[in-house]
């Protein structure tokens, strides 16, 4: 979609949180009330006849966005936080970083197999901590899993989609 208005507010950080990395400031994207309006906007375009009953946003940038496209689109949220930010019992999903292992969760009783789900996030990258996701909400059964991205990076080499190959649909609203 690459919107012209989000492209030339989205802020880009060189060499954080290392040197080499660009990193993309959604926020500046969040702070703007007409961006806000188009990014809402498109998903709800994307996801209005889909049925999502519920949106899996990711800590943390992704619960901004989960949670607008919720309200439009009548769903529920659910939080996928980091280990110990939850209250009641979880599900859990540990993987491999470039630096490491991680774990993520969501409670045990958020999602069920009646459920449509729309994960959403606002980067993909490498796609480990979506794939992540990913795997934690097939846990549940749901009846279909959709997935979102703010950015995609597709000019920096790192091929996050293909760690999802043809399994679920996803849709992102820029390319960089």
């Amino acid at each position: 979609m690459n919107n012209q208005t989000l492209i030339e507010h989205l802020r880009c950080i060189p060499d954080f949180p290392v040197k080499g990395v660009n990193f993309r400031d959604v926020t500046t994207l969040f702070k703007d009330a007409e961006c806000l309006h188009i990014m809402l906007d498109e998903l709800y375009e994307l996801y209005k006849d889909k049925g999502i009953t519920k949106i899996v946003g990711i800590e943390s940038r992704g619960f901004v966005m989960a949670s607008a496209l919720a309200v439009k689109l009548g769903a529920g949220v659910v939080l996928c936080r980091k280990p110990g930010k939850l209250p009641a019992k979880t599900v859990q999903e540990t993987y491999t970083k470039e630096y490491g292992e991680d774990t993520i969760e969501i409670h045990e009783d958020a999602i069920t197999s009646d459920d449509v789900v729309l994960l959403h996030d606002d980067l993909l990258a490498t796609g480990g901590t979506m794939k992540a996701a990913l795997n934690l909400v097939k846990k549940f059964n749901p009846k279909q899993v959709y997935m979102n991205f703010l950015i995609e990076l597709v000019n920096e080499g790192l091929n996050g989609r293909e760690a999802f190959g043809n399994e679920v649909d996803i849709t992102t609203l820029m390319e960089l």
